[in-house]
């Protein structure tokens, strides 16, 4: 009654999809019994008669608890796989589709834009260098400090290749803001958040300081502990041009870093004047070639040459009296790079972290970003591990497993059992 019900109205005409197929399973039907009787007359044979006359075809007998005759259903969904992928004008060729997602995947990951955050405090000229950059008055600006309120993103293309460019509100120290303007918090917060979602930070200068300014250093601190690339762009330097020369400027700005924060020295630094538009078309080349460090994957090979060079020249220091042995390096991601150092210790001092991750920016250039390596125990979890440690041993005879069965039998009143002596011959 079911299947005339079925086939009368959910499969009309009508109603009919092309290409669509429908198999009929009979589950259930374990072994082979119910297949095999005495007599003519057997109910279930009875029913699967009365099934193939819906217009489906015989119905595949199958058991689904125990799994058999899966394999003829598995056959019937590839035999329709390779029609609809004929249809489709997909091919089959598993390694050639591999090969398509693979080189899908590069495509849309070069033509992905670049995230650029415009980052400084307030009133150092972000939104004149935003405009200097797009070339046109797309965002306000004024001498007047606080105009930009909300973090401003545009949609840009620099030669060709899609950027995100987004203009922050300025960043003041807590101690500076007005506590009853909430709106000021949520303009930093979206600076933050900007920052933190960007490829790229830009940390905006001015030139009429003098000097960096320690809030200027926490926000680039913040921006590489958060694992971005920092690019400095000196601005206003043409209040200075008659003083020193822009490459004199520059190298004054980067040896302030340097000696205030060392581990973003040889970050690159850009003099410019947005609001003339001097030097801001050499800000774009830098930025790109920054993106481009921060996600350079780099070869386990050429690590190890460059490890084994560092740590015959330069060994680890001894820990607990036990020479530190580093095995091998693995670059387990990009954007920022980190790496995973394989050693015979849980841990290696800070100070040698920091003196490897020195000589890494100093190899491969990876100024104005944070290295990141962590430690790892070279037998943890290899399974090609086979030795094993003797003798006190916690396992059956060891000698902890001793000393708990002889804390037991005293607890139970049992006395603790003597070894016996072998008799000589």
């Amino acid at each position: 009654r079911w299947l005339r019900k079925i086939t009368h109205e959910k499969i009309s005409p009508s109603n009919h999809i092309t290409h669509r197929k429908i198999v009929v399973l009979a589950n259930k039907l374990e072994g082979d019994h119910w297949a095999v009787h005495d007599d003519d007359d057997s109910p279930i044979l009875e029913h699967l008669a009365e099934a193939s006359r819906a217009g489906f075809g015989e119905a595949i007998p199958i058991s689904a608890e125990h799994g058999e005759g899966l394999t003829d259903l598995a056959v019937i969904v590839n035999e329709l796989t390779q029609q609809k992928m004929e249809r489709l004008g997909i091919s089959s060729d598993p390694t050639n589709e591999e090969d398509k997602n693979k080189d899908k995947k590069e495509e849309d990951h070069v033509n992905k834009p670049l995230q650029l955050a415009i980052l400084g405090r307030q009133n150092v000229g972000k939104s004149t260098l935003v405009n200097a950059l797009l070339k046109q008055e797309r965002v306000i600006t004024g001498e007047l400090a606080g105009l930009t309120r909300d973090a401003i993103a545009v949609e840009w293309s620099w030669e060709g290749r899609p950027v995100k460019l987004v203009d922050t509100a300025g960043i003041r120290k807590i101690s500076q803001r007005v506590h009853d303007d909430s709106i000021e918090d949520l303009a930093v917060l979206d600076a933050v958040r900007a920052m933190k979602v960007a490829d790229v930070a830009v940390l905006v200068l001015d030139a009429a300081a003098g000097m960096l300014q320690r809030h200027e250093l926490a926000i680039a601190d913040a921006v590489v502990k958060e694992g971005r690339a920092l690019v400095v762009a000196a601005n206003k330097w043409d209040i200075l041009e008659d003083d020193v020369s822009r490459k004199e400027f520059a190298e004054g700005v980067s040896e302030q870093i340097e000696v205030r924060l060392p581990m973003l020295r040889r970050t690159p630094v850009v003099a410019m004047s947005s609001l003339r538009g001097d030097s801001v078309e050499e800000l774009m080349p830098v930025v790109f070639n920054a993106r481009d460090r921060w996600q350079r994957k780099i070869s386990t090979g050429l690590l190890n040459r460059w490890l084994l060079d560092i740590v015959e020249n330069y060994p680890p220091p001894l820990t607990k009296g036990r020479p530190t042995k580093i095995k091998y390096v693995v670059q387990t991601k990009g954007r920022p790079p980190t790496f995973l150092l394989f050693c015979n210790v849980l841990e290696l001092p800070l100070t040698y972290i920091r003196f490897l991750s020195k000589h890494f920016q100093d190899s491969f250039e990876m100024f104005g970003m944070e290295v990141r390596f962590a430690v790892k125990l070279a037998n943890e979890g290899n399974p090609f591990n086979t030795k094993q440690t003797r003798g006190g041993g916690s396992g059956i005879g060891g000698a902890d497993a001793r000393k708990l069965r002889n804390i037991a039998l005293l607890k139970s009143g049992q006395k603790k059992p003597t070894k016996k002596r072998r008799r000589r011959r």
